[in-house]
């Protein structure tokens, strides 16, 4: 009946349209016509749009302002208290304390229950929205992550293209040269109160509060000192914070590195949010980096879909853990899977905080002939807080695995010995960790205890040996492997810090094959040698005699990040190191002496990389979820290639296991050593090598070894023969008789003569 009515009714406006202006009758029926077939394809587009699974972005926008703007007037009429706004640094706002991200499905509970009261977590549903927390401490929109795109930063104006809208991001790093396409922030192209920062977040938030840097820069002092904010839901009426009926202005920055926070008195709803500066430093110009904090409105109808959204089914701790918690954590872990785990520490840090490490193993706390031992650390630097995490997902994630019956996780744990030290630097981390993830900064908790570097705090060998080298020392008065470390390195007096000297101690106990350091701050892997040959240059390639099994290692961890080969992605800073297929030689980024990569190559059988995996060095816990899928496959990928190469054990004519003998590869001037046991473990690309091995006391072996495409090493093994020399030496040292040396022969035969 509606529909007849309705008809009707369209029938008489017809008619009176042609009874009264017949001349326009025709016109209007042609645009009647026009309007039907637009709305038709509309309908058909709209239509094709949904059947391929995705819409129009643009037409997803407009529908969310057409259905959420009434509702966006509401709340923005009540969005502001009329109170007065200053910057804030709150020491108490720990990590532990934020909202947590994660699956739906119950994780593993670590015993600490504090960060769960009174809070509704932020979390992604299936719909690809996320619930509103019930307190105002919403989580970053993602600046510093990359999550908000370049597309979505607008500014008023621009000093020029490198420091444009798209460099306004918290915490991002400058350039060692000025006025490039990458410096260290937003800097308006004018020095006036009508320059704005505009950030589009694409659907409704909450937004809660800002948090503001100054420009990055080795050279230039810029920052802004106060600003207004601003809020639209259509970029064209804007609506300024008020404290009663004047204009809200928060205090920011005092200086250019420290981030501050400023909460809004209440949290307002919007779409668009500017920050308009109001004054700066005076010896400098408007320059701001910029996070923005907000919560994600609820959308029932579904119109707006995330780009890219990344789920995780892993039923897994996403959140920032404290260093009991960590403990605490590793004890649910050992008590689950006792079997296959052990808790262990190599030493203290300065504050006198034990450095826990857990083993994964079918036989935990023994070493098995045959079996290669692999290690992954995290945390030297303890602000680069995400590797720290990722290590304490991966043994969520293992023990899990394992007692589910993984295939794939069972054959590595059976088949390797694994190390995982989450935390080098557990006093670094506790500073940082006290500001938090957004007011940390960039340097804050790097150091030790005592301002030292850990991750560079080791002994220069490169020089040592290349000083070998050039005196033509190798290989007859000095090794290619095994370089000492010198004596001043361990005397009480050297400026080494605590947790390095356990690093080397550990180092030097456990014969690793391969180990990966997790650092954070980009996406790259990096691989010896860290440092340049030359001391005044500060970027040049150098490698290592081992250049092509790095370059695979490096390659077989990017490649299988989500992120880091992506060819689309956004540099984090200043590198695009995309176009390397997300890996570097370290020294071509930029030389550093004595890091823990160059240590490992040049003092132990170990073939070290650092893994940069992400971005931000302390991103929110929200985001882990998403960094563990990021991550995930790379770890174990990375993990299963200690099993690429050629292994075997190295006997003596009773079976007995030679230990400390010397396998050198025929074409590459680096040798490793057997271990106790008389095993040994040689990382090598495919082909056909010529192996040799050489003992005190034996006879020299050698022999063609063939290493395969498939993950396996090839096996190896040789027995050695002792020597006639060696046979001579033990036959004198039984008659208690020394063995006449070849210059005294010669001395008798001389008198003989005479």
């Amino acid at each position: 009946m509606a529909v007849a009515a309705q008809e009707a009714q369209d029938h008489k406006h017809r008619g009176f349209w042609t009874a009264e202006f017949p001349a326009a009758s025709e016109w209007v029926q042609d645009q009647m016509m026009w309007l039907r077939t637009l709305l038709l394809l509309g309908l058909v587009g709209r239509l094709l749009d949904e059947c391929s699974g995705h819409s129009s972005e643009d037409e997803d926008y407009y529908m969310q302002e057409l259905l959420s703007r009434e509702h966006y007037q509401r709340v923005s009429e009540n969005g502001a208290a009329p109170t007065p706004a200053t910057g804030k640094q709150p020491k108490t706002r720990s990590a532990a304390s934020k909202p947590a991200g994660g699956s739906d499905s119950a994780p593993v509970k670590s015993g600490s229950k504090k960060s769960e009261k009174n809070k509704k977590a932020v979390k992604g549903s299936s719909g690809g929205d996320a619930l509103i927390s019930e307190s105002s401490d919403c989580p970053p929109l993602g600046l510093e992550t990359l999550k908000i795109d370049d597309f979505q930063l607008h500014a008023s104006s621009m000093r020029h293209y490198g420091l444009g809208p798209h460099r306004g991001r918290l915490n991002i790093q400058g350039g060692l040269y000025e006025d490039d396409l990458f410096d260290g922030g937003w800097c308006a192209g004018r020095n006036d109160p009508l320059q704005w920062f505009e950030v589009d977040a694409r659907r409704l938030m909450k937004f809660t509060g800002v948090v503001t840097q100054g420009r990055s820069s080795l050279w230039s002092s810029d920052w802004v000192s106060s600003y207004k904010v601003l809020l639209s839901n259509d970029s064209h009426s804007w609506v300024t914070l008020k404290n009663g009926s004047r204009d809200l202005i928060f205090s920011a920055n005092r200086e250019k590195e420290i981030p501050v926070l400023n909460v809004f008195p209440k949290p307002v709803v919007a779409r668009y949010i500017r920050i308009n500066p109001r004054s700066w430093y005076a010896s400098g110009g408007i320059c701001m980096r910029v996070e923005i904090m907000g919560c994600p409105m609820p959308d029932p109808n579904n119109y707006y879909r995330r780009r890219n959204e990344v789920t995780t089914t892993d039923n897994l701790d996403f959140r920032h853990h404290s260093y009991k918690e960590m403990r605490q954590l590793m004890k649910v872990v050992n008590e689950m899977c006792p079997n296959i785990t052990r808790i262990y520490n190599i030493g203290k840090s300065y504050n006198g905080q034990k450095l826990y490490a857990i083993e994964i193993s079918d036989n935990p706390g023994e070493h098995e002939l045959g079996e290669p031992e692999f290690r992954y650390t995290a945390g030297s630097h303890g602000n680069e807080v995400l590797g720290r995490e990722l290590l304490l997902l991966l043994m969520q994630f293992m023990c899990q695995e394992y007692l589910s019956g993984n295939t794939r996780i069972r054959r590595l744990v059976d088949q390797t010995r694994i190390h995982l030290l989450p935390s080098i630097n557990p006093d670094g981390y506790e500073k940082a960790s006290e500001m938090g993830s957004e007011l940390s900064g960039w340097s804050l908790g790097r150091w030790s205890q005592d301002g030292l570097d850990i991750h560079h705090n080791f002994p220069d060998l490169n020089s040592v040996l290349w000083e070998a080298e050039a005196r033509k020392w190798v290989p007859r008065k000095f090794h290619n492997h095994h370089v000492p470390v010198p004596d001043w390195y361990r005397s009480t007096n050297a400026t080494v810090a605590v947790e390095t000297r356990a690093l080397v101690s550990w180092m030097e106990k456990i014969p690793f094959v391969l180990g990966g350091n997790l650092q954070g701050g980009e996406l790259v892997v990096t691989f010896p040698f860290d440092r340049t040959r030359s001391v005044t240059v500060l970027r040049e390639a150098t490698p290592t005699a081992d250049d092509h099994v790095f370059r695979w290692l490096a390659f077989s961890y990017a490649s299988t990040h989500r992120l880091m080969t992506h060819a689309s992605r956004r540099v984090c800073h200043t590198d695009d190191f995309a176009k390397e297929d997300g890996t570097i030689n370290g020294a071509s980024w930029h030389t550093a002496a004595g890091s823990m990569n160059d240590f490992s190559y040049l003092h132990t059988n170990c073939f070290e990389l650092s893994m940069y995996v992400g971005c931000d060095k302390f991103p929110h816990e929200t985001e882990l979820p998403e960094e563990w899928e990021n991550n995930r496959e790379s770890l174990l990928v990375f993990m299963e290639q200690v099993h690429r190469g050629i292994k075997g054990v190295v006997r003596d004519v009773q079976g007995k296991g030679i230990a400390n003998a010397i396998i050198a590869v025929e074409g590459i001037n680096h040798d490793i050593r057997t271990a106790s046991d008389g095993d040994y473990w040689r990382l090598l690309n495919p082909g056909e090598y010529r192996v040799m091995v050489r003992a005190e006391g034996f006879s020299v072996s050698s022999k063609v070894c063939t290493v395969g495409y498939d993950i396996g090493a090839s096996r190896c093994d040789f027995v050695l023969g002792r020597s006639n020399l060696s046979r001579i030496k033990e036959i004198m040292q039984k008659y208690n008789k020394q063995p006449i040396s070849t210059r005294q022969r010669l001395r008798q035969r001389r008198l003989l003569d005479t």
